[in-house]
């Protein structure tokens, strides 16, 4: 998987930066490195890399700033954040942003890997079962459940890597209550928080509600975790 994958990765810092690239094409991956969210956007307007390392604090548009901006123009890029500010409420604010995992510095480059390639994981689409899955019906709204992909009546709704692996978690279980451990799995944030897996249903409600704030399909159950009950 790697050999095909291409990553950017976006850190001020020159020497964490080339060490990082180093290690990173020592793991088998495509390499493109920017100083800064300027040369990054720069660099995105003729790449397409598979994903995004990303450091939060940068001189000029911080890593927040950017992910927030990549998000509002649907770009479902998986991004993966870089920061010395590990607390949960920093962790929160990524997820908050539209980042699909966050790691602490200082890491182990391993760990690095590891987190890069459960992202990657999330972009394919799983195994077919023995029968393909019928696609799942949300309001005007369809779900392709072996694609992970989302159609509304203007065409495809672009989701991220995180709310297309949650909204697959909860289809391939309609009416069925999924743990926030169960979601937790499939997004690959265990060590997350149960705050972060509630920012990726809201961000998942906006796709898929009329009024996110009076859901209809995607429902919290108190103590429980979450239920899709799809319909039209």
């Amino acid at each position: 998987m790697a050999d095909e994958c291409h990553i950017l990765v976006v850190e001020d810092d020159p020497r964490l930066r080339e060490r990082l690239a180093r290690y990173l094409a020592g793991e088998g991956f495509r390499v493109t490195a920017a100083g800064d969210a300027a040369e990054a956007r720069s660099k995105l307007r003729s790449i397409n890399p598979d994903l995004l390392v990303l450091d939060v604090m940068m001189p000029g548009e911080s890593g927040l700033e950017l992910t927030e901006s990549l998000r509002r123009d649907t770009q479902d890029l998986p991004i993966l954040m870089l920061t010395a500010r590990g607390a949960p409420e920093d962790r929160i604010a990524g997820f908050e942003a539209g980042a699909d995992d966050y790691l602490g510095k200082p890491f182990e480059p391993r760990e690095l890997v590891l987190r890069i390639r459960a992202l990657l994981r999330r972009a394919p689409p799983p195994p077919p079962p023995e029968a393909p899955l019928a696609a799942v019906r949300i309001g005007g709204a369809e779900f392709d459940v072996e694609r992970g992909e989302l159609r509304d009546a203007e065409g495809p709704v672009r989701l991220t890597g995180g709310e297309a692996a949650l909204l697959t978690a909860l289809a391939r279980k309609p009416n069925e209550v999924l743990s926030r451990e169960e979601i937790a799995e499939a997004l690959g944030m265990d060590d997350a928080g149960e705050r972060a897996i509630d920012v990726q249903v809201v961000r998942l409600r906006r796709k898929i509600e009329a009024d996110p704030r009076e859901p209809r399909f995607l429902h919290t159950v108190r103590g429980r975790g979450y239920i899709l009950k799809p319909g039209i």
